[in-house]
This record gives C-alpha cells, sequence and structure tokens, in this order.
C-alpha cells in the first residue's frame, strides 16, 4: 500500500493539543458580610440588623467530569474509529476538575477517522447555558438534538485541501452545568472523498448520547 501524506488541515489536528488554562471558570467569592453594628440605618433605628443581604446561591449539576477516555464504549470506538486503540489518548489538562478531553484517531486502509470527546465543567447551570447558546452560535447551520442532554445540537460541515475533503461532525450538548463536546471527522485517501454526512452526522450524536450517559452515572450527590 502506498503512503498518503495527510492533508495539512488533519496533519495540524495530529500536533500535540494545548489546553487552555481554566483559571477563568475558578468560582469568584461573594461579597463579604457588613457587620450590622456598621449600618447607618440599624444606628438610626436602634435595630441591628442579623445579617447582611444574602446573594441568591446559583445551582450547580456537577463539580468534575467523568474519564472522557471511559464514556465511550469499545464497540462504539471500533466501529467510528476502526485501527485506533481503544484505550484512547487523554490530552493533559490544567484542571481535570474543569476540563477532560480524550481522542482516537487511526489510519484503517485508506479511511481516516478522528474522535474527540471533551467535558467542559461551568461554575453554574446558568453559566453552562449561557455558554452553550454562545458556543452553537459560532457553529451555525446544524439542529437540534431531541433527547439529548438538557440541550443538544448538531452541524456537519465539508472542507477541501489539495483535492482531499474531509467531513466534520460536532456536537455539543449540555447537561446541567457540563458541556459535552464531540467532534468526529473523516476523509478517504484513496479516492479522496469524504464519508457522509448521515455517516459521521450519526457517529458523533451516538458518541455524544453515551457520553452524556457516563456523565449522568458520575454524577455527584
Amino acid at each position: 500500500m502506498r503512503d498518503f501524506p495527510l492533508p495539512l488541515a488533519l496533519t495540524a489536528r495530529l500536533s500535540p493539543v494545548v489546553v487552555l488554562a481554566a483559571a477563568g471558570w475558578a468560582l469568584s467569592s461573594g461579597p463579604s458580610t457588613t457587620p450590622a453594628a456598621e449600618h447607618k440605618e440599624a444606628a438610626k433605628t436602634g435595630t441591628q440588623s442579623a445579617t447582611a443581604p444574602a446573594t441568591t446561591a446559583q445551582s450547580k449539576s456537577y463539580s468534575s467530569a467523568p474519564s472522557p477516555c471511559g464514556s465511550v464504549t469499545t464497540a462504539t470506538i471500533k466501529s467510528l474509529v476502526p485501527g485506533a486503540k481503544t484505550a484512547g489518548k487523554e490530552i493533559k489538562s490544567t484542571d481535570e476538575k474543569l476540563r477532560r478531553t480524550c481522542s482516537w484517531n487511526a489510519l484503517h486502509g485508506y479511511d481516516y477517522r478522528w474522535l474527540d470527546v471533551s467535558y467542559e465543567v461551568m461554575n453554574s447551570d446558568e453559566t453552562g447555558q449561557k455558554t452553550y447558546k454562545e458556543r452553537i452560535a459560532d457553529k451555525s447551520g446544524g439542529g437540534a438534538v431531541p433527547g439529548l442532554g438538557d440541550e443538544g445540537y448538531s452541524v456537519v460541515n465539508l472542507t477541501t485541501e489539495d483535492k482531499q475533503q474531509t467531513r466534520e461532525g460536532v456536537v455539543i450538548s449540555r447537561v446541567g452545568n457540563v458541556l459535552v463536546a464531540i467532534t468526529y471527522n473523516g476523509s478517504d485517501f484513496e479516492n479522496k472523498k469524504a464519508p457522509s454526512t448521515d455517516e459521521i452526522n450519526k457517529g458523533a450524536i451516538k458518541a455524544a448520547k453515551e457520553a452524556v450517559a457516563a456523565l449522568r452515572g458520575g454524577k455527584a450527590g
């Protein structure tokens, strides 16, 4: 079998992935309580406040993410990424409680496939909702995936570089304060065509459903 050079877009994906620092995701401390004795109004009325004004607590369904490399079944990995090591490779993160990603990729004959599974933990369910809307707004052209987490979205795009097609599907789901993101793409280096939209979309959604189930199965009490 002849060796086929990978397109630049795919070669770039094989380079080490640097995960962004998660310092910005840390919870900020709430406002300090002012002693009642220092309240001028309390001094005027002679009535002392029992407590300072409290902020409304935001709900947070999950405090951490499960292992992404164990979130998809072996059977699914063999089906979606033939020839890949089923154990996957977890990308090093600055804080595994906030973000975890696992990747599988392989060239099987002339067919190349790549799969990423990522969990991103937000500081509240409300932040998760806001971030989810921002993410799907950046990936227009797709549609909702009913029954996938609290919210689900899928989009598939085709790119061509040096006459080589690559089709990539992205599925984003929100479960409470966690975003579950799937990236699945493929190319055929013999005929330079890409897998069908249906194949890529169904594969990405299948992986997303398993990743969501893994998260819910490990829900913090």
